[in-house]
């Protein structure tokens, strides 16, 4: 996949999953340009790219006003626009009634007013160039978990908001569509991949018999922003291994 030429967004790039597929989208050509809120590991994220073709932004998405900034500095670093990917995202566990009012507000206010002000400023721009929006949705966001209910939903916004978006837009030649993992090795799931009975029940669980790799999700991203998938959009896909491929029932005895 070519994107030699063009330029694209990546928000959340500091760490994990943003910054396989800054390097992925780097490695096939494209501007990228940064933005985290993390200023150290966004530098060092930076610093890993070719000078000439990377451009990193300290913002917050759940701001209107830098989310418009991240935007206009892409626009003024390299004329122009042609890929965004929404990933920027926190982690809040626990049950309805164990979660902060605060903790619930906050989550709101990054994984999706983030992707709604960044996706706002971005799509007169991707209009001009018949561009595309990937954001990171998640299998929270198709189906539930225990002990999750903020992240679940603010997942499930995403992933009808890019339903939403991909209908929209599709008369305007932008395409917007989700990649939806299950536990990936990033920093943010740390705690799950330390604990050995939580990484043994959901290894169980996935058919393909491992968690995902930052790598895995970069690939299904730079898939769905290729010209291969010209004619797909609206579609939150699962990169997880064949996990929701699942009905929900229990493993037979001596399975996993």
């Amino acid at each position: 996949m070519d994107f030699s030429n063009k330029t694209v967004i990546v928000t959340g790039a500091a760490s994990g999953i943003g910054k396989a597929t800054a390097q992925a989208f780097s490695r096939a050509g494209a501007n990228v340009v940064l933005s985290d809120w993390h200023e150290r590991a966004l530098r060092e994220a930076e610093q890993e790219l070719p000078r000439e073709r990377t451009h990193a932004v300290v913002a917050d998405v759940g701001d209107a006003g830098q989310a418009r900034h991240i935007v206009d500095e892409a626009l003024q670093r390299f004329g122009d626009l042609h890929v965004v990917f929404n990933n920027a995202g926190i982690l809040v566990e626990g049950k309805l009634e164990e979660t902060s009012e605060e903790d619930w507000d906050k989550i709101f206010r990054v994984n999706v007013a983030g992707v709604f002000h960044v996706s706002k400023a971005a799509l007169p721009h991707l209009k001009k160039r018949k561009g595309c929006i990937v954001n990171t949705a998640s299998v929270s966001g198709i189906g539930g978990d225990k002990g999750m209910a903020a992240y679940d939903a603010v997942k499930g916004a995403v992933a009808n908001l890019t339903r939403a978006m991909a209908i929209d837009s599709g008369r305007d030649g932008v395409r917007v569509n989700a990649v939806c993992p299950t536990l990936t090795r990033t920093g943010m799931t740390e705690p799950m991949q330390h604990d050995p009975q939580t990484l043994k029940n959901f290894i169980a669980r996935i058919p393909l018999g491992r968690v995902g790799e930052p790598e895995d999700i970069a690939k299904a991203v730079l898939l769905l922003a290729s010209d291969h998938a010209g004619f797909i959009t609206g579609v939150n896909l699962p990169v997880d291994g064949g996990l929701s491929a699942s009905n929900g029932q229990p493993l037979f005895e001596g399975e996993g």
